[in-house]
């Protein structure tokens, strides 16, 4: 596990990095929530990194508050996090996250196949990347804000599995309405509903952490993950 710099085209940016023992490995992009890259990120890497995948997580807002890691249980750390969201330049945090892509498909031991996971701002941000030729696959948590990027605004480029809170405080129910009709019939995009679950419900230490629901969906993560990132011989 390491702190590592990315060079990007505006400037440089901090990330963590996770790599497994073996080689090769395939990659994993994983995009940060609003609260930066902290301790829960952190400890996610860590596990995909002991399934076998190296995993970078960037730091999106290194344009706003470089290094910034925020608790969300402090109300004035919950309150920055929503201005850094707002702040956010999406199409910069893209490109950025293109340029993470390349970058670990280049890293010593990875096989050059890399997708991306993301929570709330980044499981809108990897249901974008889902539209853009970086990556080889995508997995959205709970993110807020596609039912304003939908079909034929987005055209699909790679496989996309989707994690939907049922009762999600920031993915309103006719949003949620919207977003199903025009996704359900992509053939590149798979979507779950979980009923009864609130934003964040795979989120550990989170108020709206629901076991079960965490445990399928990230067992349904594996499963995807496995199928489009890991080679096999022909």
């Amino acid at each position: 596990m390491a702190e590592i710099t990315l060079t990007l085209p505006a400037g440089r940016c901090g990330a963590y990095l996770a790599e497994p023992a073996g080689r090769p490995w395939p990659g994993l992009v994983l995009i940060q929530e609003i609260f930066g890259v902290e301790a829960v990120m952190r400890r996610t890497a860590d596990f995909f990194a002991a399934q076998g995948y190296g995993v970078l997580v960037p730091d999106l807002f290194w344009r706003l508050a470089p290094g910034v890691q925020l608790d969300p249980t402090v109300p004035a750390d919950l309150a920055r996090a929503f201005e850094l969201y707002q702040a956010l330049d999406v199409d910069a945090a893209l490109g950025d996250l293109e340029v993470a892509i390349e970058a670990l498909a280049g890293r010593p031991g990875c096989s050059g196949i890399v997708g991306t996971v993301g929570f709330c701002l980044g499981g809108y941000l990897a249901y974008r990347m889902a539209g853009r030729p970086a990556g080889a696959c995508h997995v959205s948590y709970y993110g807020v804000g596609i039912e304003n990027h939908l079909p034929p605004q987005m055209t699909f480029q790679s496989p996309l599995l989707m994690h939907i809170a049922a009762q999600d405080q920031f993915v309103p129910l006719a949003a949620q309405a919207a977003i199903g009709t025009a996704l359900d019939p992509e053939p590149l995009v798979t979507m779950h509903t979980y009923p009864g679950v609130d934003h964040a419900f795979a989120r550990l230490g989170s108020p709206a952490y629901v076991p079960a629901a965490a445990e399928l969906a990230l067992a349904r993560t594996l499963e995807f993950l496995s199928a489009h990132l890991t080679k096999t011989e022909g």
